[in-house]
């Protein structure tokens, strides 16, 4: 299935130019690309292929959304953006936040993802229980991601995008960062993985599953042995995620 993109006007293409450099200079000062990433991600991964519900349509910053279990802490996201949200009031929220989620990885160094605005914004928020549970395994994965319409393959490269950021135990109950040095994306969530459990840094059930699992843990080598690899490959799963349910053509 194809994409086919709604148009905008110049007047919001420019408005998408314009807030990008401001969410650039917001996530350099204030160094909260982890969040911000984080943000993106959950809203798009409500989406369910099946009832063609949910997905990256705005709906997390309603406050039913944002009190799902999974998305404690997102409140300070959603804060954090609204001051450069609203300097651009014809963004949609939709767009917004999946642009944030663009330059977040960008100004950590790492790919740069393509971004087609458009996304409306919609009014109910996605049930609860969507969103991938750190305490389980590879099935649950599967299960969470395929709900989603995302294969093995995107499950492993968005997992290397914990690179950026930590755990905080009042959040999600775990405590740490993933990697020596959580505001820089690269592929370093791949190597520390493979080089065991070291002192101070976090691995996940879920992250190990991708060790254990003989699909995933081939692609968890290549990616700790090819960065180049696994950004080409991260911006083009970040890209769908980003786009779940958004200008698929009938």
């Amino acid at each position: 299935m194809g994409k086919c993109y709604p148009k905008v006007s110049d007047e919001y293409q420019k408005a998408v130019e314009k807030c990008k450099r401001k969410l650039r200079g917001l996530i350099a000062e204030k160094h909260c690309a982890p969040i911000i990433l984080r943000l993106a991600w959950h809203s798009a991964g409500t989406y369910d292929v099946n009832t063609k519900t949910g997905g990256p349509f705005g709906t997390i910053s309603h406050p039913d959304e944002l009190a799902h279990e999974a998305n404690n802490g997102l409140d300070i996201a959603v804060r954090l953006l609204e001051p450069i949200k609203q300097q651009f009031p014809i963004l949609s929220y939709a767009d917004f936040y999946q642009l944030a989620g663009v330059v977040a990885v960008e100004v950590t160094g790492g790919p740069e993802i393509p971004f087609h605005p458009g996304r409306p914004d919609k009014s109910d928020p996605p049930p609860e229980g969507r969103s991938p549970n750190a305490t389980k395994g590879s099935d649950h994965l599967r299960d969470v991601f395929g709900h989603m319409g995302l294969s093995d393959k995107d499950i492993v490269v968005l997992s290397g995008g914990h690179t950026l950021g930590r755990c905080h135990k009042e959040r999600s109950g775990f405590e740490g960062p993933w990697t020596n040095n959580p505001l820089i994306f690269d592929n370093s969530y791949f190597k520390e993985l493979l080089s065991g459990e070291k002192e101070g840094l976090l691995q996940l059930p879920s992250d190990k599953a991708l060790l254990e699992d003989p699909v995933f843990r081939p692609l968890v080598e290549k990616y700790a042995a090819d960065e180049d690899a696994f950004f080409a490959d991260y911006a083009e799963a970040h890209l769908k995620l980003s786009e779940l349910g958004f200008a698929d053509a009938e």
